[in-house]
């Protein structure tokens, strides 16, 4: 059901809250044309926020009587909701608006950042829709993909089995190179010890 139901949410919502006054922006379709028409007033009530079901009733005075509609948020039909001032109240239903008329039935506003209250952008769903484009794109690429022949996995064998052998031979190279420095210093050494002995030194030895 939640899958179901997440195909028909709007990826984003402008976080209303009740006292604020707002403007929807509804789309009216009359035979074959359509239309948007506003409606501006104060947010009563908020119902079912965290649902598909999600909406808020509205209410203004026209011509001395008051109106109220109810509209859902996630409806194709709402275009947009605009936050125009936010006010302070201490309850969740507005009712006792319905009473009051004039001077009394003003909310004590707040000072807030219009703007940033009504940016509804997503960049995070954004960047996971470009994942998801490029998992899709790599998936295709591998089921297109051709196996290799016989012929071709032969060949490949064969040059890697050079490779190492190439390897091996390059690694007999260096060890013979390193055992033939090795050995120079040495054979150096003894021919400049016959060099500086004097004649005469040391004793000869009859077998």
């Amino acid at each position: 059901m939640a899958q179901i139901e997440q195909r028909y949410r709007k990826p984003a919502l402008v976080k209303v809250q009740t006292g604020d006054t707002v403007r929807v922006h509804q789309r009216i379709v009359e035979g074959s044309k359509t239309r948007t028409q506003v409606f501006e007033g104060v947010v009563i009530r908020r119902h079912r926020m965290n649902e598909l079901s999600a909406c808020i009733t509205v209410r203004r005075i026209a011509s001395g009587v008051g109106v109220e509609k109810t509209f859902l948020l996630h409806s194709p039909n709402v275009s947009r909701v605009e936050i125009m001032r936010r006010a302070r109240v201490r309850r969740s239903f507005l009712s006792y608006l319905r009473a009051r008329r004039g001077k009394s039935a003003r909310l004590q506003e707040l000072a807030f950042d219009r703007a940033a209250a009504n940016d509804v952008t997503v960049p995070e769903a954004a960047a996971n829709d470009d994942e998801t484009i490029d998992a899709e794109e790599n998936e295709d690429a591998l089921n297109d993909a051709e196996p290799l022949s016989e012929v071709e996995k032969e060949e490949n064998g064969e040059a890697a089995n050079a490779d190492e052998d190439h390897d091996e031979i390059d690694t007999d190279k260096s060890g013979e190179h390193e055992s033939g420095q090795t050995q120079e210093p040495a054979e150096e050494e003894i021919n400049e010890g016959l060099d500086r002995a004097e004649p005469g030194e040391g004793k000869a030895v009859q077998s």
